[in-house]
């Protein structure tokens, strides 16, 4: 089955001009419980793939196993620095043809979460920059500067025109019902005082103002904007909770792995404590959840962040970086992921719990749908 879905993939990746309508068009939107998709609560598995570092050959296969593994959601950032290499100069070419890896992903009956940045970090040379944007007379990167929102917000411009014209928003008929602004930006927000803060004020204005018809996120961004949703990125999040009631739950980055640097070990992360992670999140009122990574692969040319790190973004994936199956890992959470599914109805049916440690791996917790309330004691284990 999986061959033919990959063939499938490869003849279509072959005719990517190719206008087509991937789903039936609906909108997206959320509650303080989940997002909803053509108004129906979703419970989300997202698969953490950065199209640059996989050959375009190897995509079809990539997202055909990532399908087969129970996952719903298709993640990932989008490169300033190899999609303008050159100010006013765009490469959607070779391994930075953005619009035929999200038609791919649309194809495979996937969605895709879109994270245009357009500062990705990722340990991505220069953090995802274009080199030319430091010669810009008068800049300062990340903070309330005329030429830096002058030159962000035209890229982004250009990214959601792109995906408008290539008709790849939900509403179109296509993949892509998440996208996200900035990266982790409250981790340095201080550090730029009132400049800062302005700063994110502005960035989620400019992004709400792409008129992109599909929900932004914020990631590690306690003070995001009313209308931008908070997300969690850690290894574990399951104590997470959003600067208001009325957003869900995300977590946008649940580290699996970790990058490996020259002379040191190879990361590694138990997948029974990952997969732990995860089922917790859920429990605990988390409704969108995405590895990072799903499938790392290679740091291509001088593309790699540094100081030291490898060429290999392998992160210790479940699908390695030569596009194979890293057992038991792929196999442990593809079981998982039909268990949550077959949860996913009871769980959207109430609001996010409300937990209370009692003592010693002991808790209370209490779920709520309108006026009914529901008590459950639960002792942990470990």
């Amino acid at each position: 089955m999986r061959l033919k879905i990959v063939l499938f993939l490869i003849a279509f990746v072959s005719r990517s001009s190719l206008a087509i309508g991937f789903f039936k068009p609906f909108n997206v939107s959320y509650d303080g419980r989940a997002l909803l998709l053509d108004g129906q609560r979703r419970i989300l598995i997202s698969a953490g793939i950065h199209y640059p570092r996989a050959a375009p050959e190897m995509w079809p296969d990539l997202v055909a196993k990532t399908k087969e593994n129970g996952v719903d959601v298709v993640q990932s950032y989008v490169f300033w620095n190899g999609h303008e290499p050159v100010r006013g100069q765009y490469n959607f070419e070779g391994q930075f043809d953005i619009v035929k890896f999200v038609k791919l992903v649309g194809l495979s009956g996937l969605y895709l979460h879109l994270r245009i940045g357009p500062y990705v970090c990722a340990e991505w040379n220069f953090g995802g920059f274009p080199v030319w944007l430091r010669d810009i007379p008068g800049i300062k990167f990340r903070t309330d500067n005329g030429p830096f929102k002058v030159e962000m917000e035209r890229f982004v411009k250009k990214i959601v025109g792109l995906m408008k014209q290539e008709m790849l928003f939900s509403w179109q008929g296509g993949p892509i019902i998440l996208l996200q602004i900035e990266n982790e930006y409250g981790n340095i927000e201080d550090s730029y005082g009132k400049g800062g803060k302005e700063y994110v004020k502005w960035a989620a204005r400019m992004a709400l103002g792409q008129d992109a018809g599909v929900p932004w996120v914020m990631c590690r961004q306690n003070d995001a904007p009313e209308n931008i949703i908070d997300t969690c990125n850690a290894y574990y999040c399951d104590g997470y909770k959003p600067n208001s009631k009325e957003k869900p739950i995300f977590w946008t980055e649940d580290w699996d792995g970790w990058y490996a640097s020259w002379g040191g070990r190879l990361p590694h992360r138990p997948v029974r404590d990952l997969a732990f992670a995860v089922a917790r999140s859920f429990e605990r009122g988390g409704s969108f959840q995405n590895y990072y990574m799903f499938f790392g692969g290679t740091n291509f040319g001088r593309t790699s962040g540094g100081p030291f790190y490898t060429t290999s973004y392998d992160y210790d994936a479940p699908i390695d970086e030569y596009g194979l199956l890293r057992q038991p890992r792929w196999g442990h959470l593809k079981n998982l992921h039909e268990a949550l599914r077959l949860c996913e109805p009871a769980l959207v049916s109430v609001d996010v719990p409300d937990y209370v440690l009692l003592g010693i791996k002991q808790e209370k917790q209490a779920t709520h749908e309108g006026r009914r309330r529901n008590t459950r004691y639960t002792w942990k284990t470990s």
